[in-house]
C-alpha cells in the first residue's frame, strides 16, 4: 500500500517506547509521541517499527489540546537499503593496512632467504680448503668446532625466523579473507525491512496532540526464576522472585514501564471447533483425521466517521486535554491472569539474551524435618516446609536455585503455588545425622509347620543426632510384598509400635534430642512351601 507524501495532509510522529507488557511468548508494546497539528492533517505516520509486529494488533489512542477523531489504522511494509559507504571505506582501510603488513613480512622473508643463500655458498666454497687445512693440521679442533657451530646457528636462526614470518603471513591471510567476505557481503544490497503505521484522523483545529499506539510483537517472552536461601539458624527462607526476560523483537526497550503477564493473547478467545472424525475400511481411500488449529481472534476494521465534527466538538479545541475518540475499540478479557507491574523502569535490549529482573524479595518462616530411607541410603535428607503468605503472590511454575546457609545445594522446579499453600524444599543430606541399618536375625525354622518353610528376619536401625538441636525425622522402611498366594509375609515384632502401611511400607515419625541415640527394631517372617524357590528377596 502506498500513500502520497503530501506534507500538509500527512505528518510523521516521532515516538518512543514507554511501556511494555511481556507475555509468555509475545509482548504488548506502547509508544507515545507528541505532534503539532494545524487542522488540515488527514494521516499520522509512525515509522521504523519492527518486522516482528503483528499488524492486526495495532491500536491507537491519545489526548491533546485539540479534538481528534481516530478513524482507521493501516500498516505499510517498508524496504530500505542500508547506507554502507562509511563501512566500505573502513573495511578497505583495514584491508590495505593488512596488505602492507604482508608486504613487510615478505620483504623480511626475502632478506632471510638471501642470507641463507650466502651462508650456503660460503659452505660450498670453503668445504674443500677447510678439509685440506684440517688434514695438514693448519686448523685446531676448537677452530673447526667454532666454524661448524657458526654455520649451524645461522641455519637455525634463519629457519626459525622464516617459519615465524610465514605463520604471521598465514594469520594475516585469514584476516584478509574475513574482511573481504564482509566487504563483499555489505556491498551486495540487502533491503532493510520495517513497518510503518498510518493512522487516519479528523482534526478540529490547531493544537498539540499526544498519540499513543500499541501493538503485539513476537520474539519476546519471560519465565519465572527463583532464588531460595534457607537460613538454618533463624529457620527462614528468603525467596527472590525473579523474571528472566528475553526479547529479540528488533527494538530496544529502554527506560520503559515494564509489566509481566501470564495471559496468552495469541490463543484467541474462541475455543477450537471439532471437525468430523472419519473412519473407513482398509480397502477404501484413506481419509486423514485433521484437527483444526485454534483460530486467532478476528480484528474488525475500524469504520469511518459518519460526519465531520459538530459545532460542540469544534469547541473542544482549547487548552484543556481532550481524550481521543477511538472508534471500534476491541476489549478482551481472559480467565485467571497473573500480572506483575514492575516498579521503576526496565531496560531490555533486543539482543536475544536472558535478562533477570527482581519481581519481589521476601522472607518466609519454615519448619525443618529429615527424611531417612535406610534400606537405600545411609544418609538423612533435610527438608524445609514453607508456606506461601496468604496475602502474597501466586508463585508460578519455574526453575529455582536453592541455597542452604549460603551454600548452593542444587536446583529444582517449583509448581504453581497459590497464596496460603505449603510447599517443600529438599536441601540435600545432613552428615550430622548418623544412620545404621543391620540385619540382626536370619533364621530358618528346622521344623516344617504344615508343610511350610518359615524364615525369620529382623533388622535394627540406629539413629544418632550429632547436631546441637532437636530434630524431627520421618523414617521409612519396607517389607517384601508377595505376588504369589503361597508366599506369606507377616510382621511379627516392631518397636516403636506403628501400623503396617500399604505395599509393606513402615513409617516412623520421631523427635530426637541433640546427641541422643534412638533404636528401631522390626521382625517379619516369610512362609512358603519348600518346593517353591523365592526370587526378588533382596535382604
Amino acid at each position: 500500500m502506498t500513500h502520497p507524501e503530501t506534507p500538509s495532509l500527512r505528518k510523521t510522529v516521532p515516538t518512543q517506547v514507554v511501556a511494555v507488557t511481556v507475555y509468555s511468548d509475545q509482548a504488548l508494546v506502547t509508544r507515545r509521541g507528541v505532534v503539532s497539528l494545524t487542522g488540515v492533517e488527514r494521516e499520522l505516520v509512525i515509522n521504523s517499527l519492527p518486522v516482528t509486529l503483528e499488524s492486526d494488533s495495532a491500536r491507537v489512542g491519545g489526548q491533546g489540546t485539540v479534538g481528534v477523531r481516530l478513524l482507521s489504522v493501516s500498516s505499510d511494509r517498508i524496504y530500505t537499503t542500508e547506507p554502507v559507504a562509511e563501512r566500505v571505506a573502513h573495511l578497505n582501510s583495514q584491508i590495505q593496512q593488512i596488505e602492507a603488513e604482508k608486504r613487510n613480512l615478505q620483504a623480511q622473508i626475502d632478506a632471510l632467504a638471501l642470507q641463507a643463500k650466502f651462508i650456503e655458498g660460503l659452505r660450498e666454497k670453503t668445504e674443500e680448503p677447510f678439509a685440506q687445512s684440517l688434514s695438514r693440521k693448519n686448523l685446531s679442533l676448537s677452530e673447526t668446532l667454532d666454524f661448524l657451530n657458526f654455520l649451524g646457528s645461522q641455519y637455525s636462526e634463519y629457519a626459525i625466523a622464516s617459519g615465524d614470518y610465514h605463520s604471521q603471513q598465514q594469520e594475516l591471510d585469514k584476516q584478509l579473507q574475513a574482511l573481504r567476505a564482509t566487504l563483499h557481503n555489505i556491498q551486495t544490497p540487502h533491503p532493510q525491512e520495517s513497518f510503518s503505521l498510518v493512522v487516519g484522523i479528523e482534526v478540529a483545529g490547531e493544537g498539540e496532540f499526544e498519540l499513543e499506539v500499541s501493538y503485539i510483537v513476537n520474539s519476546a517472552s519471560w519465565t519465572p526464576l527463583y532464588d531460595l536461601r534457607v537460613d538454618s539458624t533463624s529457620q527462614t527462607v528468603n525467596l527472590s522472585y525473579l523474571a528472566e526476560i528475553t526479547q529479540n523483537t528488533g527494538e530496544d526497550w529502554l527506560d520503559v514501564s515494564l509489566t509481566l503477564s501470564t495471559a496468552k493473547p495469541g490463543l484467541g478467545t474462541l475455543p477450537p471447533k471439532l471437525e468430523p472424525w472419519y473412519i473407513d475400511t482398509l480397502r477404501s481411500r484413506t481419509v486423514q483425521r485433521v484437527l483444526p488449529r485454534p483460530s486467532l481472534p478476528s480484528i474488525a476494521a475500524m469504520p469511518a466517521a459518519d460526519s465531520l465534527f459538530s459545532q460542540d466538538e469544534e469547541d473542544l479545541a482549547s487548552d484543556a486535554l481532550v481524550a481521543a475518540e477511538n472508534i471500534g475499540a476491541v476489549i478482551s478479557k481472559e480467565g485467571s491472569v497473573v500480572t506483575f507491574k514492575l516498579n521503576g523502569v526496565g531496560n531490555i535490549p533486543s539482543d536475544g539474551a536472558p535478562h533477570k529482573i527482581t519481581i519481589f524479595n521476601d522472607d518466609y518462616p519454615c519448619n525443618f524435618d529429615y527424611v531417612v530411607i535406610p534400606r537405600l541410603v545411609s544418609f538423612a535428607y533435610l527438608q524445609a516446609h514453607v508456606k506461601n503468605s496468604s496475602d502474597g503472590a501466586t508463585l508460578l511454575p519455574g526453575k529455582a536455585n536453592i541455597f542452604r546457609d549460603d551454600v548452593f545445594v542444587g536446583g529444582t522446579k517449583l509448581e504453581n503455588i497459590a497464596p496460603g499453600q505449603e510447599f517443600i524444599l529438599n536441601l540435600g543430606i545432613d552428615e550430622g545425622i548418623k544412620i545404621e541399618r543391620n540385619l540382626v536375625e536370619r533364621q530358618v525354622d528346622k521344623k516344617m509347620i504344615v508343610n511350610q518353610r518359615r524364615t525369620t528376619y529382623a533388622y535394627r536401625l540406629l539413629i544418632t543426632n550429632l547436631l546441637n538441636q532437636e530434630i524431627n525425622l520421618k523414617i521409612t522402611e519396607q517389607l517384601p510384598v508377595s505376588r504369589n498366594e503361597q508366599i506369606k509375609i507377616r510382621l511379627t515384632r516392631i518397636q516403636p509400635q506403628i501400623q503396617l502401611g500399604d505395599m509393606g511400607i513402615l513409617e516412623w515419625e520421631l523427635s530426637v534430642l541433640s546427641q541422643e541415640r534412638r533404636e528401631i527394631y522390626y521382625q517379619f517372617t516369610l512362609e512358603h512351601p519348600p518346593e517353591l524357590t523365592v526370587i526378588g528377596l533382596d535382604i
